[in-house]
């Protein structure tokens, strides 16, 4: 860490009527910050301090059932079966919030790439330049096309995207179409973009959705 330089502050709340267990999942050789899990109750509030350079995504896990060694599993953004995800990334679909800072800005992005599980947000604070909050609210499990639907006792608890349903290079941005003047949205990234219009919906939307923001702290709040 530089000298002299602060550390960026995660505030990481819970307004949604159940309970919320947040994974981290850090870039590469960066710190795993608290252990990349933890149990957020509703309207519960947890700050996290990242050391300079930072980078890594959060998401929120839902119906998780944990032992006291911390094994179990999540119904959805499950990270191999543990509260602590240790570096693991959490299983698709679900509602990512990306960061890279001091770099030497900030650049932060909401992600429905790999899907939508639950409503996300991120709030920049006393930052420099294009420091704008980003918002997911919608609940799109609501409005998930069947094909994409994951169910759990008949109730809709995430939305796969259509790279995941379908696998075909059209909708992942793969072998012929991995480059942005060929991959284009879709009506199901089209479906995802209309109802979160600040998020990722498909690999090559970062022209409208990722921002540039320098020396800020961020809430990311879940519904």
């Amino acid at each position: 860490m530089l000298v002299g330089v602060s550390a960026t502050i995660f505030t990481l709340q819970n307004k949604c009527e159940n309970d919320i267990w947040p994974g981290i999942q850090p870039g590469a050789g960066k710190d795993n910050l608290r252990n990349g899990g933890f149990w957020l109750r509703p309207n519960e509030v947890v700050t996290i301090n990242a050391p300079y350079g930072w980078s890594g995504r959060f998401w929120g896990r839902v119906g998780c059932s944990f032992d006291q060694t911390g094994k179990g599993s999540c119904l959805t953004g499950d990270c191999g079966g543990v509260l602590e995800c240790s570096g693991a990334g959490g299983a698709p679909p679900a509602s990512l919030a990306e960061f890279t800072v001091n770099s030497p800005n900030d650049f932060y992005d909401i992600s429905l790439v790999d899907g939508f599980n639950v409503p996300i947000s991120i709030s920049p604070s006393g930052g420099t330049g294009m420091c704008k909050s980003l918002s997911c609210a919608s609940d799109l499990n609501q409005n998930c096309p069947s094909s994409l639907q994951v169910l759990y006792k008949k109730r809709v608890m995430a939305c796969k995207s259509a790279c995941m349903v379908f696998n075909t290079p059209e909708y992942c941005c793969t072998s012929a179409y991995a480059q942005p003047s060929m991959c284009k949205p879709t009506n199901y990234s089209n479906l995802f973009k209309e109802a979160c219009p600040d998020a990722y919906s498909y690999a090559f939307d970062d022209s409208t959705s990722i921002v540039t923001c320098t020396g800020a702290n961020y809430l990311i709040t879940f519904c």
